[in-house]
C-alpha cells in the first residue's frame, strides 16, 4: 500500500511546481531540520524518492494552538508545501470529513500503514474516571492514544499539554491530566511549549522524515537542537542583565529603553527553548522582544511555579555550556534558589580562601620584616 503514496517531489510536480521550486524547498528544510549543507543531497534524495509519510494527529485536553502555530509556520510555507510534504490523513481540526468518515481515516490509516506512519498528539490525555473528561467517537482519549501509538512509526508530543500536562494538569489536576510519555511505553518526542514555535515542529518532522529515527534528545525528552540552550543566553538583552540593567516597572524608562525584564519575573535564565533564535510569525518577534517578559513555557511545572510577575531570586547565571540536564528539571523560583544557593557558598568558600591568603601574606611580610630587624 505504501508504494501508491506519492514522494514530496512527485506531489509537487502534481501541483505544478518547478524543480527549482522543489530544489529551494528541500535547501530550506534541510536548514530547518539543522542539516548542513554537505548533507543537501541526502534531503533531496529522501523528498524525490521516499513516499510522503501518513500522519495521525489526535487532539485531546488542549485549545489547539499548536494547530495554529504549525499553519503558521513559514519554513516551510504550510498551506503551499507541507500539506504535499505530509499525508495529513487525520485531524479533528483540520479535516473536512467528520463523523463516521474521519473515524475511517485514521482505522484506514493505521491499518494499511503499520509501522510507517507518524502520531502526532496535541493535548493531555484525562486519566480520572476512566476517561470520561475526554472523548471523541464515543472512545476515550486514553484508548485513542494506545491504539494509535501502537504501530506508529514516530510518536510527537505537540505542546506543554502533551508534553507535560501543561495547565490542565495544574493543582489539583481534578481531571489527572497526563502527558503522552507518561502512558505509552515508547520513545516519544516532547516538543513542549504553550504554543511551540511552528518552525520547530516543521523541523522535527522534517529530521524524522529525512533520517528515518527520532533527533537527539535532552533528559526530559525534547529535541536539543531546539531546546538545548536557555532563552537567557541568546536574548538580545542579556547585556543589559550582564551589566545590571533592568526593568523597575512596566512603563518606567528602562523599559522604553529595552532594557532586562528579569526583574519583572522574566524566567529566561531557567527557560530552554528557541524563542530567542528561531521567533515566531516569520522571524518577526518574540515575548521579550514584544516587551513581556519569559513565563518558561516550554518547562515542566511552570504554571505551577508561582506568578509570572514575581522577581526570581538573583544569581550570577551561567554558562551557555550548562544544560537542561545538568542542572535537572526543575524550573523558576525552586531553580533559582538552588543556583543561588550554589553562588553563595562558592562566594563564602572563594572569601575564605582570600582571606587565607591574605593572611598567608601578612605573615610572611612580618617574618620578613622581623628578619631584617635582627
Amino acid at each position: 500500500m505504501a508504494d501508491k503514496l506519492p514522494s514530496i517531489w512527485q506531489a509537487m510536480q502534481a501541483k505544478g511546481y518547478t524543480r527549482r521550486d522543489f530544489l529551494r524547498f528541500c535547501s530550506v528544510a534541510a536548514g530547518v531540520a539543522g542539516v548542513q549543507a554537505s548533507g543537501l543531497s541526502s534531503v533531496v534524495h529522501a523528498f524525490e524518492k521516499k513516499p510522503r509519510p501518513p500522519v495521525v494527529w489526535l487532539h485531546f485536553q488542549e485549545c489547539t494552538c499548536c494547530s495554529e502555530s504549525f499553519i503558521r509556520s513559514s519554513h516551510p510555507i504550510v498551506s503551499d508545501v507541507v500539506f504535499d510534504y505530509l499525508s495529513l490523513d487525520y485531524t479533528e481540526t483540520l479535516q473536512a470529513a467528520a463523523g463516521h468518515q474521519a473515524e475511517k481515516c485514521m482505522q484506514d490509516t493505521m491499518k494499511n500503514y503499520p509501522g510507517q506512519y507518524i502520531l502526532l498528539v496535541e493535548g493531555s490525555v484525562p486519566m480520572k474516571d476512566d476517561g470520561i473528561y475526554c472523548c471523541i467517537a464515543g472512545r476515550s482519549a486514553e484508548d485513542i492514544l494506545r491504539e494509535a501509538a501502537k504501530d506508529a512509526a514516530a510518536v510527537i508530543a505537540w505542546g506543554s499539554c502533551a508534553s507535560n500536562g501543561c495547565v490542565q494538569s495544574a493543582k489539583p489536576n481534578p481531571t489527572n491530566a497526563t502527558p503522552i510519555h507518561k502512558i505509552i511505553n515508547r520513545p516519544v518526542i516532547n516538543v513542549p511549549g504553550c504554543p511551540p514555535i511552528g518552525d520547530v515542529m516543521t523541523a522535527v518532522v522534517t529530521h524524522v522524515l529525512v533520517f528515518g529515527k527520532i533527533p537527539d534528545l535532552d533528559g526530559q525528552g525534547r529535541p536539543k537542537e531546539f531546546y538545548g540552550r536557555r532563552v537567557h543566553d541568546t536574548c538580545y538583552r542579556r547585556p543589559y542583565y550582564d551589566a545590571g540593567l533592568f526593568v523597575e516597572a512596566w512603563d518606567d524608562e528602562k523599559a522604553r529603553k529595552g532594557y532586562c525584564l528579569y526583574k519583572m519575573g522574566c524566567r529566561g535564565p531557567v527557560t530552554y527553548n528557541a524563542c530567542s533564535v528561531t521567533r515566531w510569525n516569520e522571524g518577526t518577534s518574540y515575548p521579550i522582544q514584544s516587551g513581556h517578559g519569559c513565563i518558561g513555557c516550554s518547562e515542566n511545572g511552570f504554571w505551577d511555579n508561582g506568578p509570572f510577575y514575581q522577581h526570581l531570586a538573583s544569581f550570577p547565571g551561567f554558562g551557555i555550556e550548562t544544560t537542561a540536564d545538568t542542572i535537572g528539571t526543575v524550573v523558576g523560583i525552586a531553580a533559582a534558589a538552588g543556583v543561588t544557593a550554589h553562588a553563595v557558598t562558592t562566594n563564602i568558600r572563594k572569601k575564605k580562601l582570600i582571606d587565607e591568603n591574605m593572611n598567608e601574606s601578612i605573615a610572611n611580610s612580618e617574618t620578613k620584616a622581623e628578619g631584617g630587624e635582627a
